[in-house]
């Protein structure tokens, strides 16, 4: 196998891996190692890796979908306001040099490692003033907020490659008050419809990299994923999240490193 689709099939393994271990944070490595390990651009590097993340959410929503574990009208209004905005945040990513982009995902990144740090892995977020009880339905307010929410997961996706689900899940869990089995199944589906409209949105713009490399790291995700969502159960959950969550912390501090000199 060429070195470069061996780097890609390792890189893709250790993404796919994170995500299968984490549930969705783990996907936030695509970024740097396709920068820093394949020499992807910034803007190819964010496309491909909310791709992937499309692409496992998608894989996700589809097992769970006769299970009825999916909100439908919760996910569909967070996913339209979402899918407006993520063109919108690849268009900013366009817009910005590459190393003020990569300080803000590094930023990005820091921000979620401290929330992995803190969050103990049952946590659920306070339920808000639109949950209702059994049989009745939240008025329109509540889906303001929800489109709100999507808005911002929207715009990060687009600028940033990633999934969003940890602004998805705690707004549905406050919003709706659903169970957080549910409101996961529902962030796959908002997950996937939201990564379609920021990917379909980039390659339009004329976004392209090595189709080779990309499929191989992929097809190395997707092998990963199915290995660390074996591995998840068998494993100390408290203890996983430190681990990841000290490692985006040190990745974090090293893409800053690499791109702050580069402001001045």
């Amino acid at each position: 196998m060429p070195a470069p689709d061996l780097v890609a099939l390792l890189s893709g393994l250790l993404v796919g891996g994170s995500l299968g271990l984490t549930g969705g944070g783990g996907s936030i490595f695509a970024v740097p190692l396709l920068v820093y390990a394949l020499g992807f651009a910034p803007t190819a590097a964010i496309t491909l890796s909310l791709a992937m993340v499309g692409l496992t959410a998608g894989f996700g929503a589809a097992l769970r979908l006769g299970r009825s574990e999916i909100d439908w009208a919760a996910g569909l209004v967070f996913a339209a306001a979402g899918m407006v905005w993520a063109p919108v945040g690849g268009w900013l990513g366009r817009q910005v040099p590459p190393a003020l982009l990569l300080s803000g995902f590094a930023l990005l990144m820091l921000g979620v490692g401290i929330r992995m740090w803190r969050r103990r892995p049952d946590d659920e977020a306070p339920r808000g003033p639109c949950v209702v009880p059994a049989g009745g339905r939240p008025g329109p307010g509540c889906y303001l907020r929800l489109a709100a929410a999507g808005t911002a997961a929207g715009l990060l996706s687009g600028l940033f490659g990633v999934g969003g689900g940890f602004i998805i899940v705690p707004a549905l869990l406050y919003v709706t008050g659903c169970s957080l089995h549910r409101a996961i199944a529902t962030s796959l589906l908002v997950i996937f419809l939201i990564s379609l409209s920021g990917v379909a949105a980039s390659i339009l713009h004329g976004t392209s990299w090595p189709w080779r490399v990309a499929a191989v790291f992929v097809a190395g995700g997707l092998v990963g994923m199915a290995g660390g969502s074996a591995l998840r159960n068998r494993l100390p959950a408290r203890q996983l999240q430190k681990v990841f969550a000290v490692a985006m912390g040190l990745v974090a501090v090293f893409m800053l490193v690499k791109n702050i000199p580069s402001l001045s």
